[in-house]
């Protein structure tokens, strides 16, 4: 077999989250009064929670101190894990299970690289907590993607050479991390198409082929 690791990103690949981003992110821009919708909550899908509030600030005309934007972005964050308590192992694709049920059968070890730091969090939520060989997120990094950092720590984590592991991403942000870091990466959703990826994924199935291939 090709791989000898598997590293997922969470959000759009494992389970979707988006919408309540973008409902804890619109919360926040409306109390600024910042114009806000699903177009530029796109170009915050792989960022860090500060970088994703200097992309909302661009339409901010007044000036906000380092303290105003880290209590923002706190507050988006307990918005963002209140809703997140609406989420359950309904919200994890009977396929999406069954592939890495199947991945791990084959002795492929599966991790997880996320930018986010409620990763965990929503994994219990899932039904997933423990289920993974090791998780690497935003807690652990001090560089999000398209940095290297968190795929790299995540292949450190479940003891495997870079090159050895394929990363399964939704966002070009994070296919450009997979690259940089020296691993392959399997675009799926809005990445399937993206001329980055090794691989392009229709279903998250086709990830068995592309493993076999």
């Amino acid at each position: 077999m090709k791989y000898r690791g598997i590293i997922f990103d969470l959000d759009g690949v494992i389970c979707h989250t988006d919408k309540y981003h973008y409902q804890a992110w619109k919360q926040v821009a409306d109390q600024l009064g910042i114009y806000f919708d699903e177009t530029i909550n796109n170009r915050l899908r792989g960022v860090s929670r500060m970088e994703s509030f200097e992309i909302i600030l661009e339409r901010y005309d007044g000036a906000m101190s380092e303290e105003e934007k880290e209590r923002y972005t706190a507050e988006k964050n307990e918005i963002y894990k209140e809703l997140l308590k609406n989420m359950s192992p309904a919200d994890l694709a009977p396929e999406v299970k069954a592939t890495m049920d199947e991945l791990r059968k084959r002795g492929l070890k599966l991790a997880i690289g996320s930018s986010s730091r409620n990763a965990c969090f929503i994994l219990g939520q899932l039904g997933l907590d423990g289920y993974f060989d090791a998780v690497s997120d935003g807690n652990q990094i001090t560089h999000s993607k398209p940095d290297p950092e968190v795929f790299l720590l995540a292949a450190k984590l479940i003891h495997e050479k870079p090159e050895d592991c394929l990363v399964v991403e939704d966002a070009r942000a994070g296919l450009m991390a997979a690259k940089a870091g020296g691993m392959d990466g399997a675009g799926i959703g809005d990445a399937s198409d993206c001329e980055l990826a090794a691989y392009h994924l229709k279903s998250f199935e086709e990830l068995l082929e592309a493993c076999n291939s």
